[in-house]
């Protein structure tokens, strides 16, 4: 150790002191760097600011100049804009020149904004200082532009035939990026698509539906749908198809009573053609018509019927597609026919009374059922009758049935009828009426029972009792006699 060797351990912790006392420069110099947007999007026709800012992490780093390069698309780089704090400010690129301008005069932030933006100005721009003495240090920013779709659609006029036809056309022009149609329709077809790419770099989009069209088809609905990045929902267009087609013909109007002086007999001419009819023509199977018949466009009405119309008339309708036309015959006969109800009015009536009677016999049958729901039993018992002049405590007390009691020996026909609280009152029956010794006593009139009541009298006071003062025979509760 005296001769100056260093152990291993002395070397590691040399090492540690040394990178400990040089570490905050070097870190300083690393972290010097070029602050910009990453990515930019603008419009043509408007304005864009691009930013950059110079981050010196020690203070070491002395700022010479800064410029400002584009680097287009498809072509080489190029100086648009530089600032030097002593020579100020230069635009050496005639194309910018008057569009771009410094935001701040001062190297840390030399951001710039460029105006009036066309869709050639997309590239990358690179903001590039000049540094002492660590050299250029440089950070860039692609900037995008952005078109919105010019977006049209239309139909074509197509004439109906066999073979597949372009009816409808949809285009998302000059855009950028490119547009994507889409087709929404009922009627069956298909559809082709194609782009091309214009000098600035936008891109048109076009869409073709094609069809065989028939007359069915005319009127009917498709709808073009453009979808692109800058629209904040997707375009749609409806269209209706437009096919042209030749007249179809027919006759209405014969109702097959065509009699011998009627007035108002007419047939109507109708067409359905795509365009409308030029030329409506009415004729007969003799080629003119009889005098009797009057014409209005298409209608042909006759003003008395007679023989000269028993005939074939002819309506011919022409367009510009074509030439149909659509022929009926015509009888006259002698008398008029009576014509009674149709089928339909005759069951309809039908129907109708018996949906009628069904209403009625328902609603007797509810007011029945509602009458004997009132008049049904009550639904409490009544209380027990009172006789008149009974005392309260007998009104509040509930009767009991009277009952009967037999004493013996006793002569032939006698029964006693004995009340419930009383004595015994004695009453005498006709042997050819009363029964004997327990047998079913025998109902009495009035006279009957006062008679039995006076020879009740006759018998030995000292063998029955009298009844209860203050309570007569007739206050009995013995039920009024009854014939049977």
């Amino acid at each position: 150790m005296a001769g100056g060797w260093v152990s291993p351990a002395g070397t590691w912790l040399l090492a540690a002191v040394l990178h400990a006392a040089i570490s905050p420069a070097a870190q300083g110099a690393g972290a010097q760097k070029v602050r910009v947007d990453e990515e930019v999007e603008a419009y043509p026709n408007e304005s864009v600011d691009l930013h950059c800012q110079f981050i010196d992490g020690g203070g070491h780093t002395k700022l010479t100049q800064v410029s400002w390069i584009w680097e287009p698309l498809d072509g080489e780089r190029d100086n648009i804009a530089v600032f030097h704090p002593v020579y100020g400010q230069s635009f050496p690129n005639v194309a910018f020149k008057d569009r771009v301008v410094f935001l701040q005069n001062h190297l840390e932030t030399p951001s710039i904004r460029i105006s009036n933006l066309e869709m050639s100005d997309a590239g990358r721009y690179t903001c590039e200082y000049a540094t002492y003495p660590s050299g250029n240090e440089q950070a860039t920013t692609t900037l995008i532009m952005l078109a919105k779709p010019k977006n049209s659609a239309s139909v074509v006029t197509v004439q109906a035939s066999n073979k597949s036809v372009m009816v409808a056309w949809c285009e998302a022009a000059d855009a950028k990026p490119a547009a994507s149609i889409k087709w929404l329709a009922s009627v069956g077809g298909n559809h082709s698509t194609s782009s091309t790419v214009g000098p600035d770099g936008t891109i048109t989009v076009r869409s073709e539906y094609w069809l065989v069209p028939t007359a069915a088809d005319n009127g009917r609905e498709v709808t073009c749908m453009v979808e692109q990045r800058t629209q904040e929902r997707p375009w749609a267009d409806s269209l209706q198809l437009f096919v042209e087609y030749p007249p179809s013909v027919s006759i209405e109007g014969y109702d097959n009573n065509w009699y011998v002086g009627r007035s108002d007999a007419m047939l109507l001419c109708q067409a359905n053609a795509n365009p409308a009819p030029t030329a409506v023509t009415w004729t007969s199977a003799s080629g003119s018509l009889p005098e009797t018949v009057v014409v209005d466009d298409n209608k042909l009405m006759v003003k008395k019927v007679d023989d000269a119309v028993n005939t074939t008339f002819i309506c011919e309708v022409k367009n510009k597609r074509g030439v149909s036309r659509h022929q009926i015959t015509t009888f006259v006969i002698e008398r008029q026919l009576i014509q009674g109800p149709s089928t339909g009015v005759i069951i309809g009536s039908v129907l109708g009374a018996l949906i009628f009677i069904g209403i009625v016999i328902g609603f007797i049958f509810f007011i029945r059922k509602r009458h004997e729901a009132r008049e049904g039993p009550p639904k409490h018992k009544p209380p027990p009758p009172v006789k008149a002049g009974s005392s309260t405590e007998m009104l509040n007390k509930p009767s009991e049935p009277p009952t009967v009691t037999e004493t013996a020996p006793l002569s032939r026909g006698e029964v006693y009828y004995e009340p419930v609280g009383r004595e015994p009152v004695t009453s005498h029956e006709d042997e050819t009426t009363g029964t004997l010794n327990g047998g079913t006593p025998s109902v009495l009139d009035n006279s009957a029972q006062a008679a039995g009541d006076h020879r009740a009298n006759d018998f030995d006071s000292s063998n029955h009792e009298q009844p209860a003062a203050g309570i007569s025979c007739s206050e009995s509760f013995v039920s009024p006699a009854m014939y049977v």
